[in-house]
């Protein structure tokens, strides 16, 4: 029924007009910002799944660090464990001289000396042996010595390693006290210097065991970020080519709606023609 004091066609016309420019202007949004998800209204669960994996990703991101700082650690320890050892195998060559019948009391007096020498040596390396600040070898880090420190290696709190290194001061490998002034105490030296070396070689194959753990933890870290970064893309980002269709079609139904707008504006005046 035609009438003139409600213009039923143009309100409908507004309303879709409305409705149009809404999602042309949701689609330019999603356009400009890449993604799919501008508000919690465009996907709630989608939103609450992506912020989750998103934290996830961001965790492991950190932990992917934790993990090669912990590697940094290992590798400083087995370093100076490395320089212990060597110690301790010219301490066997020394007593293995002293303890020969073919060396006189004062030629073990100045091989004793450098014994001695490498005994503070020992303490010396184990000390200077520092990550961040802290000696590893010395048993003086309540952080490293004894049960250890957790490292987080994962988006979860029980995603940790346990990094423990072992205390290789002379003292720790019962070597404080040796001396090769007599030939006696050369070779008593030589069983207590092969114990150390055992020591050391047990502390450096634990170092390695937890080293190599790391490593294989910084592989699974970079799979699982790997993994997490391509299913938050599926839910978050936007479909270009999708997102482009659906723009165009607003565009034009935006564009029908304002011309249907300005149709229905004139049927009023149209009607008028019939009071003339």
């Amino acid at each position: 029924m035609p009438v003139i004091t409600t213009n039923t066609a143009a309100n409908s016309a507004v309303r879709y007009l409305n409705i149009n420019s809404k999602d042309q202007s949701d689609s330019l949004s999603k356009l400009a910002s890449g993604s799919r998800i501008n508000q919690a209204s465009d996907d709630a669960a989608g939103l609450a799944i992506s912020t989750r994996i998103s934290s996830d990703i961001t965790a492991l991101s950190q932990a992917a660090t934790n993990a090669s700082h912990g590697v940094a650690v290992l590798q400083t320890a087995d370093g100076g464990a490395s320089n212990i050892s060597d110690i301790l195998q010219r301490m066997k060559t020394l007593a293995s001289q002293a303890s020969s019948g073919t060396v006189t009391d004062t030629e073990r007096t100045y091989i004793n000396a450098e014994f001695s020498q490498l005994i503070d040596e020992i303490d010396g390396t184990a000390t200077s042996t520092r990550y961040n600040g802290k000696s590893l070898l010395d048993g003086t880090s309540s952080a490293f010595a004894g049960s250890g420190t957790t490292v987080m290696v994962g988006s979860d709190a029980t995603d940790t390693i346990t990094v423990s290194i072992a205390t290789l001061t002379a003292t720790a490998l019962s070597v404080d006290s040796l001396t090769v002034s007599t030939q006696s105490d050369a070779t008593a030296a030589l069983t207590s210097l092969d114990t150390a070396i055992d020591t050391v070689s047990k502390a450096r194959a634990d170092i390695g065991a937890i080293e190599s753990r790391f490593e294989f933890r910084s592989e699974s870290i970079a799979t699982q970020q790997e993994n997490l970064e391509a299913a938050n893309s599926a839910i978050e980002d936007v479909d270009i080519a999708s997102e482009e269709a659906k723009l165009a079609s607003s565009e034009v139904k935006t564009q029908a709606a304002v011309a249907a707008a300005a149709q229905a504006n004139q049927m009023p005046q149209e009607l008028l023609k019939l009071l003339q």
